[in-house]
């Protein structure tokens, strides 16, 4: 008897010691955490910090880097991965560098949100992520040509 609670206090303990490790298990979506940090990088460059006048290809791209967000955010929820986590921004980059910045994590945000998707319920909910990307993409490259004129 004294054997038996030997062995399940030792599994108790053993579990127990475990737990922490289980919410930093990647799950069905690890990359999607990734894009999602890229996303949040991207959109702080994007907003103003300056006088300089907003073009509407800002707010195109960031409204659709919320949706990209909001999207991914959902699948990392069901995942029950924390989405708190937020990368400090270099402030004192000049506009053009702040664009173009973003585009680079953009392009890295795509990537990691088409990596192979293997829940067929999740396809949808990656197509649209890709979707709101490209679109962000597509209004940084214009707001990039718009104000070099």
């Amino acid at each position: 008897m004294r054997s038996v609670r030997f062995l399940v206090t030792a599994a108790a303990v053993a579990l127990i010691a475990a737990m922490p490790s289980w919410a930093d298990t990647p799950g069905h979506h690890p990359a999607y955490l990734h894009a999602l940090a890229d996303l949040r990088d991207a959109r702080a460059h994007l907003e103003h910090f300056t006088n300089e006048p907003v073009v509407p290809e800002e707010v195109h791209a960031i409204e659709h880097i919320d949706k990209a967000i909001g999207e991914i955010k959902q699948a990392a929820i069901m995942d029950g991965k924390n989405i708190h986590d937020h990368m400090p921004i270099d402030t004192h980059l000049g506009r053009h560098d702040r664009f173009v910045k973003a585009l680079e994590l953009l392009d890295k945000a795509q990537h990691d949100a088409s990596g192979e998707e293997d829940q067929p319920d999740t396809m949808g909910l990656q197509q649209r992520v890709i979707r709101h990307i490209e679109e962000a993409r597509h209004s940084v490259r214009h707001a990039l040509e718009v104000i070099h004129g």
